[in-house]
């Protein structure tokens, strides 16, 4: 029986991990900590929580004797518990550095206190910057342009320290863009989803030029599975698609899978700091046997149909009423 500590596993990525595991694996236990921030939902996970091999538990990873507790007797730990939002870190960056960074430390020392067999740490691309042309390798510079960016960044280098210093097994994913099931709908694809559903307008940024890879939320939970069982320690894998589409292509597609007018984009005022492009090399990863499974196109159906199956779960959130419900069963600091 493999344990594993999933942190931030009530969100977007993690929850469709844990999902990914229970499908794939039947003898594993799993111990998801989490916050319940803003984005942790436990609505993700309606379908396992009377698992006897699954565990819910609402804290932070920046209780050293919390985490302490719960990675006792664990084999991995994968740290997905973030702070994420470009635009909330513009405003409240000090949320970022308290959760990205020191959340992280405290993760690390408590896997090094109890020999944790693998610790994967969920970075990003926007650790790198903005490129205009090429691709981003692993070994290249990191250049964060935004108090998220630059959290995750340290929190990457810090988890590498432990590597070099203690000799932990450690291994960093820097993945692009995800969209798939449970994701926030403050995100692109599922805000301009869900508004286009109801007839609203799609605020995009600026000229709508902004370059991202795009790859499917499963993809990526395949991909740090894939990582954990046959990465080398001390590395850093990047993970993507070769899906490179600008926001308006993805308006425009978003648009006309729904069959709605074009006439619901609304051009707003750029962000500070909003990075033009991004764009990883994943030769690395491919090298060593890992391959997305799905196309965009595919994965972009997928969700679509998800979101429009599922209008209760965003409705819940964008009107908040889940928010007034987990005030009242676990307390008042979302």
């Amino acid at each position: 029986m493999k344990r594993y500590l999933i942190t931030g596993g009530a969100g977007f990525i993690g929850s469709n991990y844990i999902h990914y595991l229970f499908e794939k694996y039947n003898e594993i236990e799993i111990i998801n900590l989490d916050k319940l921030t803003y984005a942790g939902n436990l609505d993700n996970l309606r379908d396992i929580e009377s698992k006897s091999n699954y565990t819910f538990v609402k804290g932070d990873i920046g209780d050293r004797n919390l985490v302490s507790k719960l990675m006792k007797g664990c084999d991995f730990v994968l740290n997905f518990a973030a702070e994420s939002h470009v635009d909330r870190s513009i405003g409240a960056p000090d949320d970022f550095i308290k959760t990205d960074i020191y959340g992280t430390f405290i993760l690390l020392e408590s896997a090094r206190e109890y020999s944790i067999k693998k610790f994967i740490q969920i970075s990003t691309d926007e650790v790198y910057g903005s490129i205009e042309k090429g691709s981003f390798k692993e070994t290249d510079p990191l250049m964060p342009s935004s108090p998220y960016s630059a959290s995750k960044a340290g929190a990457d280098r810090l988890a590498y320290s432990y590597f070099v210093t203690y000799n932990m097994p450690v291994i960093i994913t820097r993945c692009s863009n995800n969209f798939g099931p449970y994701q926030y709908p403050e995100k692109l694809i599922p805000l301009f989803i869900t508004n286009a559903i109801e007839g609203k307008k799609l605020p995009l940024y600026g000229d709508g030029k902004n370059v991202r890879d795009w790859i499917y939320v499963q993809d990526h939970c395949d991909a740090i599975d894939f990582i954990l069982n046959n990465g080398v320690d001390g590395e850093v894998y990047n993970i993507g698609s070769n899906n490179e589409k600008n926001n308006l292509e993805i308006t425009e597609i978003i648009l006309e899978k729904l069959d709605k007018s074009k006439d619901l984009i609304n051009y707003v005022k750029d962000r500070p700091g909003h990075d033009r492009r991004y764009s990883l090399d994943c030769s690395k990863l491919a090298k060593i046997g890992w391959q997305p499974n799905y196309s965009f196109d595919e994965a972009m159906q997928l969700t679509i149909e998800w979101y429009r199956k599922n209008q209760q779960w965003w409705k819940n959130i964008k009107s908040g009423e889940y928010l007034k419900y987990y005030k009242e069963h676990y307390g008042n600091d979302l």
